[in-house]
């Protein structure tokens, strides 16, 4: 019986991360992701592929962290396969337990307004049913994930993965033919330190197969900028637009990014860049997850474990709109979500209230997505012709007169971060994952130069591979 692989959700995009390992009768998914492109069944991982080989089971699920193309699809894995054990860390468990309920109200919420044309994948009832099948384990302890089928041993060890709160690469080790294997899967990673959390960290090499996600594959500008000279121009940026009287919207994804520039603004305020009397808005789900950073702050990777988030002095978002439109009134800065600044959220609720004031900025500090407000924004303001935008289509076109600025804080490693896992990890075989086909091209064609002695491989879904 040999070990085999196949890829349950999308490749040819990022979204729904899940792979199937069939370890000798032991059967291991790798995430559980939804793809936040599509609605309904369609956004979830393709289970059927894995039902129709009669010896196919999933008997464990391992979360490498909390984002939701990684975690969201969950429940819908325990309601295929019932028997099935979550593994995680102990901070993505806190994540979950906020997240997955969130996920079930929002669905319903669509549902009802009519923006979805499908029934809730899962409620909250299912969420909290399901939650006693999670177990959680520290980095650098391995725990058992051998199948009830299982012929052999099969061993999982969490390693930092340097992404976000939580996050974590899987170490797989068992025996083939007689021989011990080891599988590496990277999860979402970056080596490099952020303003909260360190780089990730790496098993011992030699590595039999590597997972390895490619995000910035096709990402040029992302390994010519350095983190050092995006906090400075993120500084001056902040600082031109209040001393001119105007106010900052920050449009952030509520995990990680948040609780990353809010870090940010406080060491800003510290150093008397801005003056400590400038206030900082902040609403939502990401509050609740900035509690679990501070409450995790001393038991998982931290560069400072003194640092708070909620010691970064901030106020929460007026509910009424008069409360909101109260605050632009003096010099603020806004940190709210979402980062695509899509529809019926904060961030895009205050973007069109200062679009056309010429004193205020729109700093984009992540990925958007094409067609995304954040994207036709930066879109009109990069061309030289576009005088107008379209935020929100109910509310049609506006003056665009703001500024826009768009900075790199990514979580993911650079390509030639990527490159540089590969010679640590010395795989005999890498399998590339999460990145569009671009980013896998450009990864497979340097991983074949730089390592022409290491098989390379795409990944499709439905496609089984023998490893």
């Amino acid at each position: 019986m040999s070990v085999r692989y196949t890829t349950l959700g999308r490749t040819d995009t990022i979204g729904a991360s899940c792979h199937f390992l069939s370890i000798h009768g032991t059967g291991v998914a790798l995430d559980a992701g939804l793809d936040p492109e599509e609605d309904g069944p369609a956004s979830t991982p393709d289970f059927r592929i894995i039902k129709q080989e009669p010896d196919w089971y999933i008997d464990h699920v391992l979360v490498t962290h909390a984002h939701h193309d990684h975690l969201g699809g969950l429940p819908v894995l325990f309601r295929e396969f019932p028997h099935a054990l979550a593994h995680m860390t102990p901070a993505t468990r806190k994540l979950a337990d906020v997240l997955l309920p969130a996920s079930a109200r929002l669905q319903r919420r669509r549902m009802r307004e009519g923006s979805s044309a499908y029934d809730p994948l899962f409620d909250e009832e299912d969420v909290e049913l399901h939650s006693y099948l999670y177990l959680t384990h520290d980095p650098g302890d391995p725990f058992d994930v051998t199948g009830l089928n299982g012929q052999t041993t099969v061993t999982a060890e969490f390693f930092d993965a340097g992404h976000i709160l939580g996050s974590a690469g899987v170490l797989l080790t068992y025996e083939d033919e007689g021989t011990e294997r080891r599988l590496f899967y990277t999860g979402d990673t970056n080596p490099n330190a952020q303003t909260i959390i360190p780089g990730g960290t790496y098993p011992e090499p030699p590595i039999d197969t590597l997972l390895l996600e490619s995000t910035l594959g096709a990402d040029p500008e992302a390994e010519q900028t350095t983190r050092r000279e995006e906090e400075r121009k993120l500084r001056d940026a902040v600082v031109r637009v209040l001393e001119r009287g105007g106010n900052v919207v920050i449009p952030v994804f509520a995990i990680g990014r948040a609780q990353e520039i809010l870090a940010l603004i406080d060491r800003y305020k510290q150093r008397g860049a801005i003056d400590a009397d400038v206030p900082v808005y902040t609403a939502g789900l990401q509050r609740a997850i900035s509690d679990i950073y501070d409450k995790t702050r001393t038991h998982t990777p931290r560069l400072n474990s003194e640092f708070r988030v909620y010691g970064v002095d901030q106020e929460r978002v007026p509910r009424s709109s008069q409360g909101k439109r109260r605050g632009l009134h003096e010099p603020s800065i806004y940190v709210v979500t979402s980062g695509m600044m899509f529809e019926g959220t904060l961030s895009n609720w205050f973007a069109q209230r200062i679009v056309e004031d010429e004193d205020s900025s729109v700093i984009l500090v992540g990925f958007s997505k094409e067609g995304s407000p954040a994207d036709r924004l930066l879109s009109a303001a990069e061309s030289e012709e576009a005088m107008h935008v379209v935020l929100d289509e109910l509310v049609g076109p506006q003056q665009l007169r703001c500024e826009v600025q768009r900075l790199r804080f990514s979580g993911h490693g650079t390509r030639r971060d990527l490159l540089d896992i590969v010679g640590e990890l010395q795989p005999a075989h890498v399998v590339l994952v999460h990145g569009d086909a671009d980013a896998r091209t450009w990864m497979a064609d340097n991983l074949s130069h730089f390592y022409p002695d290491v098989k390379v491989t795409n990944s499709k879904t439905g496609q089984t591979l023998t490893l």
